[in-house]
């Protein structure tokens, strides 16, 4: 800068136009020093799109769930971004079948505390518990009542994977773990909903990558952190299949446990007939057959019977219309063939129903491992 001033003004006092001159020069040199180093970090970082894209879904989603006048920073923008507004959510209780003791008992241990807090604000224990665990064979309803959960209580939901929380660069997933809570306490009520908990928490070895371990253990500090007063109305929801592979840190951080277990036959009739409600179904029609032969089938085996079951009338449909299409093509008389209305298709049978089950027995006997399977002796 000094260089560009005449040679004698080196050996006399500044004029004032000179300083202020020199201050723009510097003031214009910094920021473009600034902005290109920004753009040159920026350029370098992968996931800088994404940051933006989830800032502006966070914002949405925040303007949504009507959550107004909340400063977020820039990890909670990210974590905001995985929130679920509760009243969008179209899962209630009545979605749910054959399991009215456990909801009976989520109303009684988890919601009632968020919706009756009022009624008892100087008590030191009627409050939500601090961590609830969904655990039992897959297919059976866990996510599903974690999500009539979030809307019967009206609470804030995270939905929170362990993908949102890793991070390339040392220490960001620590600062991404700590933004969780405090993103948490900020819009509370709130629900933080782990699926699949065990492969997020799961028991800690030796062998735990030193960032992975250092994430769990901050998991943890916060978790019991996490303002833990008589007011605080923050609870972490986890869900798994395989409860024995979680920290026993974590287990004894939820002290609620619910076992979803197989249907058994009543239940399965339940759970048949929700599945159906509303199906053009044929007279003739007997769900408690289906229920009695459906043994060791889940909610999703259930689900996936009835679907198929619907589809063989679909495919009866389109093969009348080909053969319809084929007599047309070779002239034949279509006097002989049976009038198909366009419009309408045949109700679900009982066969339907029994063909669906054969084939997801299939389909399970061909998942199972050919050591779990007895030898049967010959004749």
């Amino acid at each position: 800068m000094l260089k560009d001033l005449p040679r004698d003004a080196l050996l006399r006092p500044l004029t004032r136009n000179e300083v202020v001159g020199m201050l723009i020069r510097l003031t214009i040199f910094g920021a473009a020093t600034y902005y290109s180093i920004k753009w040159v970090v920026e350029a370098l970082d992968p996931t800088q799109k994404q940051k933006v894209e989830a800032k502006k879904r966070a914002e949405q989603l925040m303007k949504q769930i009507g959550v107004e006048g909340v400063s977020l920073t820039e990890y909670e923008m990210n974590i905001a971004s995985h929130l679920v507004d509760p009243h969008s959510m179209k899962v209630t209780w009545r979605d749910v079948a054959g399991l009215d003791e456990v909801i009976t008992e989520l109303q009684d241990t988890v919601i009632l505390p968020f919706q009756k807090r009022h009624l008892f604000k100087g008590s030191k224990l009627f409050q939500p518990p601090k961590g609830v665990l969904l655990y039992g064979p897959p297919g059976c309803g866990k996510t599903l009542i974690a999500k009539a959960t979030a809307r019967a209580s009206g609470c804030q939901f995270i939905n929170l994977q362990a993908s949102t929380l890793t991070d390339k660069w040392y220490g960001e997933s620590q600062k991404l773990t700590a933004a969780v809570f405090s993103l948490a306490v900020k819009i509370q009520p709130c629900i933080i909903f782990l699926d699949e908990i065990d492969s997020f928490l799961r028991k800690r070895s030796s062998l735990d990558h030193e960032a992975t371990a250092m994430m769990k253990a901050q998991f943890m500090s916060l978790w019991d952190g996490l303002d833990s007063g008589p007011n605080s109305l923050v609870m972490v929801m986890g869900a798994t299949n395989r409860p024995q592979d979680v920290d026993p840190a974590i287990l004894r951080r939820m002290p609620a446990t619910f076992h979803i277990d197989l249907p058994n036959q009543a239940q399965r009739h339940e759970i048949l007939r929700l599945i159906l409600s509303g199906e053009n179904l044929s007279n003739a029609v007997n769900l408690r057959e289906i229920a009695e032969r459906s043994e060791g089938f889940s909610g999703s085996d259930l689900r996936e019977l009835c679907r198929d079951a619907a589809m063989y009338r679909v495919r009866d449909y389109i093969r009348k219309q080909q053969m319809r299409q084929i007599a047309q093509h070779f002239q034949l008389d279509e006097e002989e063939e049976s009038p198909v209305d366009d419009t309408q298709l045949r109700p679900v049978t009982q066969l339907d129903l029994l063909f669906g089950l054969d084939k997801i027995k299939e389909s399970k006997l061909a998942t199972v491992s050919p050591s779990n399977l007895r030898e049967v002796p010959l004749d």
